[in-house]
């Protein structure tokens, strides 16, 4: 049964571009925006495509660590300023690490399920790069849980995701699974440099699979089993997007053709301070994706494009055997045969992922909305690929920690 008890829509997509090391802007010793130039901009956009901040009656903003990469919290507070009729209208922050944009899209289906709202301006946002890498691994190592950060890599995450790839590795093959992630890179810029706002766009690397051949993981610089292209980059950015009930549809004049219709969500949470069952399995992913379909009551084969969560290579080929589109052990295979490339048998992350386009960590979840927003619309620019009519589906996968919080939506086209 569908946990949705009336039709809501997403419009109004807008992405910031996904500012870090790879965009031609970006200096590292440069000022750069701060989070409130973020807010604004993404903000705006979307409060200009509804009809302006007096036909919203609720937000909700999405974001994992600005007390400790900006020294601010309280972040609802900062809608006001992006209009003054925002004013006096009710904001809520929400987190759950990097699933903390997807819990922002699902606070605000839970509004209008309510009857609270029918209109909610919807965001995530993260601005990351005020700190040099090693200090910001372990800020965000408080996506795990933190008592195990004095037994983890420096580079915490990168350091969980390598134990996985070398579980990975030792159970099917290095060589094999390497192949299959070495696809996932070039796959993911590719793609980002279809999109402007992706933080891979300006990539021009003539060979990217030599490229990642030659970087071989190396424990004494890095992690033990992944190179830095197995990772998904610090970034800046924000994403916003309205979601709508039919009466708010119909206040904003947006046209049905540009609005998608949220099916279904899952969400589901693993115990933070356990170790996940087996290294080589997304439990926690395959679960909340399930709950998700089965609540809109279709299957893999029904959907044409996926975005998820690719922090770090290896989680995108994992995602194939959780979703079903590979058996165990199969899915670095299934990623090198092309399947989840742009003209492949599952488009996934047409705009780049995580690897691609960028993790804003807080963000990430709303521009997955907003990536399938274009798509199923007609938005997506060069990076527009073709649905097909028997698929009309898609699924947005985002995962917070060690695949400890994930939320899923199915959407289709209004």
């Amino acid at each position: 049964m569908s946990k949705l008890n009336k039709k809501i829509y997403m419009v109004a997509g807008y992405n910031t571009v996904s500012l870090g090391t790879g965009r031609n802007e970006f200096h590292p010793k440069k000022p750069r925006p701060g989070i409130e130039h973020y807010v604004e901009e993404a903000g705006r956009k979307t409060l200009e495509m509804i009809g302006g901040a007096d036909n919203v009656d609720e937000c909700v903003v999405g974001n994992f660590m600005a007390e400790r990469f900006n020294k601010q919290g309280h972040l609802g507070g900062f809608f006001p300023m992006i209009d003054e009729k925002l004013q006096y209208k009710p904001a809520t922050r929400v987190e759950g690490a990097c699933a903390s944009g997807g819990l922002a899209v699902v606070s605000a289906i839970k509004s209008i399920m309510a009857g609270t709202s029918d209109v909610v301006l919807t965001m995530g946002v993260e601005v990351q790069n005020t700190v040099k890498a090693i200090y910001g691994a372990d800020i965000l190592a408080g996506a795990g849980w933190y008592g195990k950060r004095k037994d983890g890599h420096a580079y915490f995450f990168p350091g969980q995701f390598s134990d996985r790839a070398g579980a990975y590795y030792e159970k099917y093959g290095y060589d094999y699974a390497r192949e299959g992630m070495g696809r996932w890179f070039r796959n993911a810029v590719e793609n980002a440099r279809l999109c402007p706002t992706a933080q891979e766009h300006h990539n021009k690397t003539p060979d990217l699979d030599a490229l990642y051949k030659k970087l071989k993981p190396n424990g004494k610089a890095f992690v033990d089993n992944l190179n830095v292209l197995d990772c998904s980059k610090v970034s800046d950015g924000a994403s916003t997007i309205a979601i709508v009930s039919e009466e708010g549809l119909k206040r904003i004049g947006i046209p049905r053709d540009q609005a998608v219709e949220i099916v279904s969500f899952g969400h589901k949470v693993r115990n933070l301070t356990e170790d996940p069952p087996d290294l080589t399995e997304l439990t926690c992913i395959k679960a909340t994706a399930m709950e998700a379909l089965d609540s809109a009551g279709i299957t893999i084969d029904d959907l044409g494009t996926i975005e998820t969560h690719d922090c770090f290579s290896i989680a995108g080929v994992l995602a194939t055997e959780a979703l079903g589109f590979a058996a165990p052990g199969e899915g670095a295979k299934f990623v090198a045969e092309g399947n989840t490339a742009r003209g492949g048998k599952i488009p996934m992350n047409t705009t780049g992922g995580l690897i691609g386009w960028g993790h804003p960590t807080g963000g990430t979840g709303v521009h997955m909305a907003v990536t399938l927003w274009e798509q199923l619309t007609g938005n997506a620019g060069e990076a527009q690929i073709e649905m097909p009519a028997d698929k009309p589906y898609a699924l947005s996968i985002n995962m917070g920690g060690d695949d400890v919080t994930v939320v899923s939506v199915v959407c289709k086209k209004a």
